[in-house]
């Protein structure tokens, strides 16, 4: 080979090369994050979310990109314009987390783009699968729909609250209204079965909280219940709560985290990770229609005992010894 030749492949394959990284970074599939809430709060989920891709072979920054859209509780009314900037991006996956409005705005911008929910309603009821073991269309993922979760909220305020006969039910947005109205139905038949009587109290913002707890003290019910719903403003509820001194059972552990007295959920974290893993095998294949919709199969019980001393309640040491955490 002669200098110059020798010269030539070297001067070509330092072109090359940039131009081959570009066009493998340019092949890197993209998720399209779809989060209601705000990223600090949600971090632990994110992390989740990220774990089950990387067991189903994918790591951001190496073989797969992210990007991340989250509109706050209190601007919810932006998920489409979210979902629609996602879709124009054409990222080859929409994953939605946080409650139930972000898998509604991306089934109704995209019919093609495949959808992975983490999701606490039910599916089927809400229009966004056919039926859980299948699917069908676009949009799969993870439900922590669970029968017997009402029926433990109402055991719990039982056990807070052993001669009250009534309990409250705090309701959020009710824009989704097969959501609403299988929660509501859920809480009233488990009500009946237990000989128990519940107020459901409808909230459309955080403007009716004030008004709704004060209707709440008037029917001096046992115990609160808040449903699984996206309010707007959970540290008002917090405060609330600890202002009428109501033993409150919350559906999240942050509220919990947050002052709360107790919850009782799905470990969000675990239904976030196995979202993850099917977004991975989403991106190597496979198709939506195709992965019936997964249970969620790990739910936690966190206490607080600072929150129940401020109420001058005593946990009993059976229920102090079935929390999953508890906060001191």
């Amino acid at each position: 080979m002669t200098r110059r030749a020798f010269i030539t492949l070297i001067g070509g394959a330092a072109v090359a090369w940039p131009l081959a990284a570009r066009a493998q970074q340019a092949a890197m599939p993209v998720i399209g994050f779809l989060g209601l809430g705000s990223p600090r709060p949600m971090g632990r989920l994110v992390t989740a979310f990220r774990q089950g891709l990387a067991k189903a072979g994918y790591v951001e920054g190496q073989n797969v990109a992210i990007e991340f859209r989250w509109a706050d509780f209190s601007q919810s009314a932006r998920l489409p314009a979210l979902a629609a900037e996602l879709v124009h991006r054409q990222v080859a996956v929409i994953f939605t987390g946080g409650f139930g409005g972000p898998a509604f705005a991306a089934k109704a911008a995209t019919s093609t783009i495949p959808i992975v929910f983490a999701y606490g309603g039910d599916p089927v009821k809400g229009g966004l699968v056919a039926s859980l073991s299948h699917p069908g269309g676009n949009v799969t993922g993870v439900t922590a729909i669970n029968a017997e979760l009402v029926s433990k909220w109402l055991s719990l305020a039982g056990d807070l609250a052993p001669q009250a006969t009534t309990v409250g039910f705090l309701s959020g947005d009710s824009s989704h209204l097969a959501f609403y109205e299988d929660q509501k139905s859920q809480i009233l038949a488990a009500a009946r079965a237990l000989g128990r009587q519940v107020i459901i109290l409808e909230t459309r913002s955080d403007l009716d909280y004030e008004a709704a707890f004060k209707t709440l003290v008037q029917r001096e019910p046992g115990a609160l219940i808040v449903g699984a719903f996206a309010f707007r403003n959970s540290n008002e509820i917090l405060a609330l709560a600890a202002r009428y001194k109501i033993p409150t059972i919350y559906p999240r552990r942050d509220y919990v985290e947050a002052g709360g007295l107790m919850s009782y959920a799905a470990d969000y974290a675990d239904t976030f990770r196995q979202a993850g893993v099917y977004t991975g095998r989403i991106l190597a294949g496979a198709k939506p229609a195709d992965l019936p919709v997964m249970l969620a199969t790990k739910f936690e019980l966190v206490i607080n005992l600072k929150t129940a001393k401020a109420l001058g309640l005593e946990i009993s040491p059976t229920l102090l010894a079935t929390a999953h955490e508890v906060i001191e």
